[in-house]
């Protein structure tokens, strides 16, 4: 079996995201079991080097990982034939910046979401690259989700009837670093809007993809926003002001008539059956996703509930749903997606989960910012 190396620079992967999910997850899991498989049987290797600012986290990274090669000096990896794609997981105000010198390089672009703090930049991208004749993508790692990958099979079996409408739920308590025994789960910039923070930005993106891909193109879309926690701690234990929004309550309408409701929070507290839930109801049936796991509820197991606030509930709403568990086998989400994209950049096989595809994820929270500043519902042009 023919083998081929395929050398990837990987750029701010010392985060949490970059390094667990891209990195040991996915490129190093690739490695380790022996590449991936394209067309005509060519086993893909990837040939990684860590790229970053700090050399001490990168080395920390490169023996963790098992790819020895580390650079603080992109330029030069840049200017190096032996690495043919650019992978960026940077903060999101940096990319546009580190994605034009890798398209004026003449690399493969995959990235991160969001591509871009706006949509005129993450439009541009796209279409340097395309000019170009670059292969490039957005991670849209939700779309290999089991649970999502549940509600899409029970979607094509036509389990649902009609779809009428979809709830998410989404997000978890991040504590602000005030108390030194509880830190916070995500870094400052999150919750600084010079720096590209913000949930709509960061959420909305995901939300788009996944409702375009499960139940129709978005076309419109109502939003409000909120900065519920004025001050946090930063990482060198100092207070600053929050200036980005840590909460959204979202409304959209699809082309297919689906109404979906999103709610997004970094300060709430969960109770439910994981820290996304996707909820489906149709004509037919419903079901509730979480990111493994699926329960479903046909029309025939649906109980008969009777409004009666002067007695105990004598129904146990829980009781008629039924567990559709995820697949013991199926691999990471962040990993199948490196899997298609490493045979697209070798072999050309389709990938639709382009940087303008991934541009209406932008486009989607920058009408959604628009939507709450004017209090009003946006349309979504075409992209």
């Amino acid at each position: 079996m023919d083998k081929r190396r395929i050398g990837i620079i990987l750029n701010g992967v010392t985060g949490r995201m970059g390094s667990n999910q891209h990195l040991l997850r996915s490129l190093a899991a690739i490695r380790d079991s022996g590449g991936v498989v394209a067309r005509d049987g060519l086993r893909l290797l990837p040939d990684v080097i860590l790229v970053g600012r700090e050399q001490e986290r990168l080395q920390e990274l490169a023996e963790r990982s098992g790819f020895p090669e580390t650079a603080t000096d992109l330029n030069q990896v840049l200017n190096n034939p032996r690495y043919e794609v650019f992978f960026d997981a940077s903060g999101t105000s940096f990319r546009a910046g580190f994605l034009d010198r890798a398209i004026a390089a003449g690399k493969a672009i995959y990235c991160e979401k969001p591509v871009a703090t706006d949509l005129q930049t993450a439009l541009r991208l796209a279409s340097d690259c395309e000019q170009a004749g670059l292969p490039n993508g957005v991670v849209q790692d939700k779309l290999w989700l089991p649970g999502v990958c549940t509600l899409r099979t029970l979607r094509d079996e036509g389990f649902f009837g009609r779809i009428l409408s979809v709830r998410g739920e989404f997000g978890y308590w991040v504590f602000t670093g005030h108390d030194p025994a509880e830190p916070p789960q995500r870094p400052s910039w999150n919750y600084r809007g010079a720096d590209g923070g913000g949930i709509i930005l960061d959420m909305l993106c995901h939300w788009r993809y996944l409702i375009d891909d499960l139940f129709g193109e978005v076309r419109s879309v109502s939003c409000l926003g909120a900065q519920h926690l004025p001050e946090r701690v930063d990482e060198s234990g100092q207070p600053y002001a929050c200036t980005a929004d840590d909460a959204c309550y979202v409304t959209m309408e699809c082309e297919s008539g689906v109404i979906c409701q999103f709610n997004s929070s970094w300060t709430v507290r969960v109770r439910r059956d994981d820290l996304l839930t996707i909820q489906v109801d149709g004509t037919a049936g419903s079901a509730v996703a979480g990111l493994r796991d699926c329960y479903v509820q046909s029309h025939q197991q649906t109980p008969r509930p009777f409004w009666n606030p002067d007695a105990e509930q004598p129904l146990d709403f829980f009781a008629d749903w039924k567990r559709i568990a995820a697949p013991p086998d199926q691999i990471n989400a962040f990993r199948a997606q490196w899997e298609a994209f490493l045979k697209h950049v070798a072999v050309g096989e389709p990938f639709p989960w382009t940087l303008r595809a991934g541009a209406k994820g932008v486009q989607l929270a920058e009408c959604a910012l628009q939507s709450w500043q004017e209090r009003r519902w946006v349309d979504l042009d075409s992209i």
